[in-house]
């Protein structure tokens, strides 16, 4: 089953003159798979992810989410299915720091509720102790680590329990050990809730761990394929 779908997708930016940088890209996901975008800065590949998680719109072509139809949206259907489909983790964590660990990982779920229920916090306390940081759930974000801040983080992508996550860069500002260990982590949730996994990186390490690697360059897509050489996910 395809829960995310591009189809001849361009995105040129314009100003005082014209920057195209995608060009007529083609990409369909899977169904809880997990995959990898890479290549180098300038590429285009974040402008990609912006595209896919409906943070910004394609020049021309047709991005698809979970059988809908992004283009034939208007922006309040748009922030709607957004909140309710994709799950994000950024490089730079963005926890509100005079929120606690847990009200940060609640914030997708007060966006469209001015309350919570016990199920809801339950919810939010299970996903912490999902990523290992149950017992920080009081702490401040200028409290834990950076390793402590991506699961909060993560945790918090899960929260309306998203079809899909993207991940820009998840790993850039970690050390190799955390970065083993959140690429473990991606790995058991994908298992445990049947979550596509889309992680746009730079770092071939990363991508190693994923079931598929697709490459591009200059806003074309050069290479696509399963990765037959995936790094086993050890603790």
């Amino acid at each position: 089953m395809i829960t995310l779908e591009l189809s001849g997708v361009n995105k040129i930016y314009s100003g005082a003159y014209q920057n195209q940088v995608l060009f007529d890209i083609n990409l369909s996901f899977e169904a809880k798979t997990c995959s990898a975008i890479v290549g180098e800065s300038g590429s285009g590949k974040s402008t990609l992810m912006n595209i896919m998680g409906i943070l910004d719109t394609p020049t021309s072509g047709e991005v698809t989410i979970a059988s809908n139809i992004v283009s034939s949206m208007n922006r309040k259907q748009m922030a709607e299915i957004r909140n309710r489909t994709i799950g994000f983790v950024f490089q730079f964590h963005y926890l509100l720091p005079e929120f606690t660990v847990l009200e940060n990982v609640l914030i997708p779920h007060l966006i469209h509720n001015r309350s919570q229920s016990g199920q809801v916090l339950n919810r939010a306390r299970n996903l912490l102790d999902i990523v290992g940081i149950a017992k920080l759930e009081k702490r401040l974000p200028t409290q834990i680590s950076g390793g402590e801040q991506q699961r909060t983080a993560i945790a918090r992508a899960l929260m309306n329990n998203p079809s899909i996550i993207l991940a820009d860069e998840p790993t850039g500002n970690l050390d190799s050990v955390t970065t083993q260990n959140v690429c473990r982590l991606f790995g058991e949730i994908k298992k445990e809730f049947n979550t596509t996994f889309i992680v746009v990186t730079h770092d071939r390490t990363v991508a190693s761990h994923t079931d598929r690697i697709v490459e591009v360059r200059d806003g074309r897509i050069i290479s696509d394929k399963l990765n037959t050489k995936i790094v086993p996910q050890t603790r």
